[in-house]
């Protein structure tokens, strides 16, 4: 019997449960980085190579996860907080029998760079992008409520688009096909308010809204969703639960009221395809497919070489059965600032009615 990546993974987890440090602490860096090994361990081993060529394996982990393999023990379902996260391999499988879908994949929705936590400069992620035969990324540093992440303000967000105009002039120039599109990840409040000024936002090309506060709370938090799909300036709800693996459960809310809003109101949620969020996961995309909304691809990535992590967004919405009518990445450039104006004037036509 051989243990897949994805029971490594959980092994992992539940060793480092009952670790000190600074062993735990390892362990649970392994359990995460599991989800990105590119073989399934008993493919590495059966080329007779070396454990501690996995990201996050050094010999004593190596040895931990070979005694597994000789002896495996009982594994049983994860718990809700370590739950449906595909591994790289998961992901590779399931598109490997769905070849067109990733064919039909245009862009990327969801990146950082150092205009706020993120790694690489505007230019190097659209390079890659561009690399990678992206018709169009959004850009989308976090807004001046987080401080944390270095969250830019207005006059920031004013020089960025600056930046990213010039980029994409000189790339027009240079006979390159990506447009990089302004956007950010503008910091919604609890009661779905957002940080910055409304000129600001709707100067962007797209707007992608998410919470980063409150996000432990146990009761029901349908309300929360809805007042943020509510607010005008938004057109894309980020990571809608905010869980992250092995460490916060994420929100609770009744999903089908808040995917039949977003669908009433033709606005997206999106599929984080950052591998500890994948979030939102293929139950909840199945309730999405159901009410019928738009589905929006961002790897959440803060350097270029990130960008690969758009697998597990694709990954996923093809085991949901997402239709990719519905899916904002599917789009040309054209097509999806098409839709953006389409929202933007829906909201106008709301208030004036209101």
């Amino acid at each position: 019997m051989s243990l897949r990546n994805s029971e490594i993974a959980e092994l992992l987890a539940l060793e480092a449960e009952t670790s000190k440090q600074p062993l735990q602490r390892a362990l649970r860096r392994a359990s995460r980085r599991a989800f990105l090994w590119e073989e399934e361990v008993s493919v590495l081993l059966s080329q007779n190579r070396s454990l501690i060529e996995l990201a996050g394996v050094g010999p004593y982990i190596g040895g931990l996860i070979q005694r597994w393999l000789d002896h495996p023990p009982l594994i049983t379902e994860p718990p809700e907080i370590r739950s449906q996260f595909l591994t790289w391999t998961n992901a590779v499988a399931v598109l490997s029998t769905k070849s067109h879908w990733a064919e039909q994949l245009k862009g990327d929705l969801q990146m950082h760079t150092e205009w706020s936590d993120g790694g690489d400069s505007v230019e190097c992620m659209a390079n890659e992008a561009e690399f990678l035969g992206y018709e169009f990324i959004g850009i989308t540093d976090h807004s001046k409520g987080l401080k944390i992440a270095g969250g830019i303000d207005e006059g920031q967000l004013r020089k960025q688009g600056k930046e990213i105009t010039n980029l994409n002039q000189l790339f027009a120039q240079n006979g390159k096909g990506l447009r990089v599109l302004r956007s950010i990840e503008v910091n919604l409040s609890p009661a779905g308010g957002v940080d910055m000024d409304a000129q600001s936002l709707d100067e962007l090309d797209i707007v992608v809204g998410c919470f980063h506060s409150a996000l432990r709370r146990k009761e029901d938090q349908t309300d929360r969703y809805l007042n943020a799909l509510r607010n005008p300036l938004v057109q894309i709800l980020g990571h809608p639960r905010g869980r992250i693996y092995n460490f916060r459960l994420g929100l609770k809310a009744e999903w089908r009221k808040v995917f039949d809003l977003a669908a009433e109101l033709d606005k997206a949620v999106e599929i984080d395809a950052y591998p500890d969020r994948q979030d939102l996961n293929v139950d909840l995309l199945k309730i999405a497919k159901a009410s019928g909304c738009r589905i929006s691809f961002g790897t959440d990535a803060h350097g270029s070489s990130q960008l690969r992590f758009i697998i597990f967004a694709l990954a996923a919405s093809a085991l949901a059965g997402i239709e990719p009518d519905r899916i904002l990445n599917f789009m040309t450039c054209d097509q999806l600032l098409g839709w953006v104006a389409s929202v933007r004037e829906h909201n106008k036509a709301l208030k004036r009615t209101a």
